[in-house]
């Protein structure tokens, strides 16, 4: 989870009504906003899915924000987290054990085929290889989400 904290010269129900209008269900992305009883203000953004498979490439990045209203003055406390989504979290972590599984059932004598040998480097070989692009796009996705945030909020 990455966290990012930033002050606007706004009012926080200024900003969820822009963040709404936005990034709103005609925009493609689901936006949910909530009320707190202490004048704060959270929200959640994810990319809206169609078809099954978008949650393959589309929809790994979740967004949660907290609007904060600062005591006397107009101006906004806003801290949004990123974090993955569960499944693309899953999928990479069962790669990784089924891979080094099979690694360990082939080197404790369990299973000594040589095929097993191969099985198992491949599936440690792709989980090591989905981590890491994971990791990219996770990234990638922080720097697209911030620059439609930051300009959403600008306007």
């Amino acid at each position: 989870m990455k966290v990012w904290n930033f002050k606007t010269e706004s009012n926080p129900t200024d900003i969820s009504k822009k963040l709404e209008s936005k990034l709103g269900s005609d925009n493609g992305f689901v936006f949910s906003v909530d009320s707190d009883k202490n004048n704060s203000i959270t929200f959640k953004i994810r990319k809206r899915i169609l078809y099954a498979w978008h949650l393959a490439y589309q929809n790994w990045t979740i967004i949660n924000g907290k609007l904060l209203n600062i005591d006397a003055e107009n101006k906004t406390n806003v801290e949004v987290s990123f974090t993955q989504h569960f499944l693309i979290r899953l999928i990479v972590i069962t790669h990784l054990f089924l891979g080094l599984g099979a690694l360990i059932a082939v080197f404790s004598g369990i299973n000594s085929s040589p095929s097993m040998y191969i099985f198992g480097g491949i599936l440690l070989a792709i989980g090591i290889a989905l981590w890491i692009a994971v990791q990219k796009k996770f990234e990638k996705d922080i720097q697209k989400y911030k620059t439609l945030i930051s300009g959403i909020l600008e306007s």
